[in-house]
């Protein structure tokens, strides 16, 4: 699947009545396309996050598209929209998003089960919880968890959608350069398996892993040149 922005913007109003306008994204064109990774840099407050979500379905444009293979992520109701998202967008967040009620293990099959369908793969799920290092966590609670953990644990759920998109903000935020270097590399197999991939990051480590790279400066999009590796 193609997710496509057309002249995407999202500004603010600074002060009610007024017309003095801030823009956290400039109008941007550019498509995610199969089988890349993306990689989106700049520095925080850049706009960044906004993009990513207003590319995910979570944040309306203020003006501008977002198209799905030809359709309108913003043309859709609620309900279609929440449900579009479960099955073909993977979001893994800047912040923590875990259900605090429910163990690890059962965050990350929460999306899988939320619309009924196939039953996700637990034994999968335990795999990548042990290449991510948080196995022996299945049946713990988040509220035990540090942040590294809940990161990861953010990270195997986002792979358990089987989604065509997968969409990670600041995923090694967290993380130490070993783990760090490890999810840089299941990004970059997950474009090669095929889906589309955005990561949005300032880590410098992540250069080499694009196959498109992109810089944001002041809600500017540009591209850049990226690296061989």
């Amino acid at each position: 699947m193609e997710l496509r922005a057309e002249e995407c913007e999202k500004r603010y109003l600074r002060s009610a009545g007024g017309r003095n306008w801030f823009y956290a994204v400039q109008p941007a064109n550019f498509a995610l396309k199969e089988g890349l990774l993306t990689v989106l840099m700049g520095r925080s407050g850049s706009g960044k996050t906004t993009l990513l979500q207003m590319l995910a379905g979570l944040l309306p444009p203020s003006g501008g598209k977002v198209l799905a293979d030809g359709r309108n992520l913003y043309g859709m109701n609620d309900r279609e929209l929440s449900r579009f998202r479960n099955g073909h967008i993977a979001v893994i967040p800047q912040g923590h998003s875990a259900v605090a009620s429910l163990t690890v293990l059962q965050n990350i099959l929460l999306p899988r089960t939320l619309y009924g369908g196939e039953a996700p793969d637990e034994e999968e799920a335990r795999t990548l919880m042990e290449r991510l290092g948080i196995a022996q966590l299945a049946d713990v609670y988040p509220s035990e968890l540090s942040g590294g953990e809940l990161r990861r644990m953010a990270i195997v759920r986002a792979f358990m959608q089987k989604t065509e998109v997968l969409l990670a903000d600041e995923p090694t935020g967290d993380l130490d350069d070993e783990n760090s270097l490890l999810v840089l590399a299941m990004l970059k197999e997950c474009a090669a398996e095929g889906k589309a991939v955005l990561l949005v990051t300032h880590e410098n480590m992540a250069h080499g892993f694009a196959d498109v790279l992109l810089d944001m400066n002041a809600g500017m999009l540009s591209e850049q040149q990226a690296q061989e590796r």
